[in-house]
């Protein structure tokens, strides 16, 4: 927190010293330059506060955005190694030993739970490894974050429409928070009313709304993340 409180301080006073003197780097002589008269002081401060919001709100981000491209390099280094067929049959085989345990451990319901979730699951990560090894920038933000957000998204939802259990947990979550999206990010424009009139969140609906987020949080992580190589790009 130390450190993060340092990078936030040094941040801000960069934007400070783009039209006011010695912010950044004050010297040991002269010190930090301070308003003095009142127009100086209204513009100062005005300035402070328009750099302090990018400062609290971008930061964090970029913090998610280093994280992400450090995790995300781990996996496209693993499937580096696998390549698209091995990462399916690890899929197949990891998810195919679910599946065997959960029909003798497990209800009827409960091994088709297992076996869709993993069906979801090996296609997911299978478009996943696929896309990002295709290249590019923009068919990664494009169609490989969305499709590794989907591969961790989807399996427990698709696994609840077949167990009663799961369900009691997964739909009733889903719920609230689809009315929390619906009354603040889509209240916009009147379009919760037009989801709420044509859709029903039961069944499917719930896989489709979790593919829903996925897409949109798979593409804002890839924006981050370019954020994160841009500022501090990887080492060639």
């Amino acid at each position: 927190m130390g450190a993060v409180r340092i990078d936030m301080l040094r941040l801000h006073e960069t934007w400070m010293e783009v039209i006011f003197p010695r912010q950044l780097n004050p010297g040991h002589v002269l010190g930090k330059w301070k308003p003095e008269t009142g127009g100086q002081k209204m513009g100062y401060y005005l300035w402070a506060l328009l750099g302090a919001l990018p400062v609290l709100i971008g930061y964090p981000l970029l913090l998610v955005g280093f994280g992400t491209r450090y995790y995300a390099g781990k996996l496209d280094s693993a499937a580096t190694r696998l390549g698209i067929v091995g990462a399916i049959l690890l899929s197949v085989v990891v998810w195919g030993g679910l599946s065997v345990v959960a029909r003798f451990q497990l209800s009827f319901e409960g091994f088709l739970a297992v076996l869709a979730a993993s069906g979801v699951a090996t296609v997911a990560a299978a478009a996943a490894v696929f896309f990002s090894k295709i290249g590019g920038r923009f068919t990664s933000i494009l169609l490989a974050y969305p499709s590794a957000m989907t591969a961790l998204f989807l399996p427990p939802v698709v696994a609840a429409l077949y167990s009663p259990t799961l369900a009691s947990i997964i739909f009733p979550n889903s719920e609230e928070l689809a009315i929390f999206i619906l009354d603040s990010v889509l209240a916009v424009g009147g379009i919760n009313e037009i989801l709420r009139e044509r859709f029903a969140l039961e069944g499917v609906y719930y896989a489709l709304m979790w593919f829903g987020l996925a897409v949109p949080l798979g593409w804002g992580l890839g924006v981050l993340v370019t954020f994160a190589n841009l500022i501090r790009p990887k080492d060639d």
